[in-house]
């Protein structure tokens, strides 16, 4: 279950996170009003974020490093793959709305940052790509203060003790690949990889927390 702070800020139904969430299916709802009549194609999603979700569009195509085995309503499927190097079967597929939520900042460097974000603008017209803001102060997958900003071995440290990680690192190369794993990005680079997209912000106290490429 974690620990009862990550509880209150990131895992709890009623927590920061969650709440952020629900905010943010608004803004996608008002964003793209059609939405129940779109295909969408999510790229690093999860299959249970969409069947929690209180939006429903047509159709939803999954595509993640990961597989998901649970069984699904036909409107909904899931495929194994990487986003940055997408097969041209789906590139080549009809597709309304491409949807990324905090996954970019994930990928690995920015040449495949790069690739990523040909991908969504090969897929559809239309984009929701969402990433947290590297310079909020609390880096918001290990919830420390200024991680971001922290030499590796640090960061590797913390991920192996740091109370408030999700599954702290077994090990020190797993906590030195965990750290390497994530690299936030800034508005800079968003419109660099996304330069004809509305940049929106999400504000937590007047700072911004993530930003959110939109090309509706």
């Amino acid at each position: 279950m974690g620990s009862p702070l990550r509880q209150l800020f990131v895992d709890g139904p009623n927590s920061v996170a969650a709440k952020a969430r629900a905010r943010r299916w608004h803004w996608v709802a008002q964003t793209f009003p059609d939405l129940t009549r779109m295909h969408v194609i999510d790229l690093g999603g999860t299959a249970s974020a969409w069947l929690r979700a209180p939006i429903r569009p047509a159709s939803v195509h999954v595509v993640n490093l990961a597989h998901d085995d649970e069984d699904l309503p036909d409107w909904l499927r899931t495929e194994v793959g990487d986003a940055c190097e997408l097969p041209k079967r789906i590139l080549g597929s009809d597709y309304d709305l491409v949807f990324s939520n905090a996954v970019i900042e994930h990928v690995g460097g920015f040449a495949r940052r790069r690739a990523f974000a040909d991908a969504v603008h090969t897929l559809a017209g239309r984009y929701w790509v969402q990433t947290p803001y590297r310079y909020f102060p609390v880096e918001p997958h290990v919830l420390f203060p200024f991680y971001q900003f922290l030499p590796l071995n640090v960061r590797a440290r913390i991920n192996r003790v740091w109370p408030l990680v999700h599954t702290n690192s077994p090990d020190w190369t797993a906590a030195l690949h965990d750290a390497l794993d994530i690299e936030l990005i800034g508005r800079a680079e968003m419109r660099l990889l996304f330069p004809t997209a509305t940049m929106r912000a999400e504000k937590v106290a007047g700072l911004t927390k993530s930003l959110i490429a939109i090309k509706a």
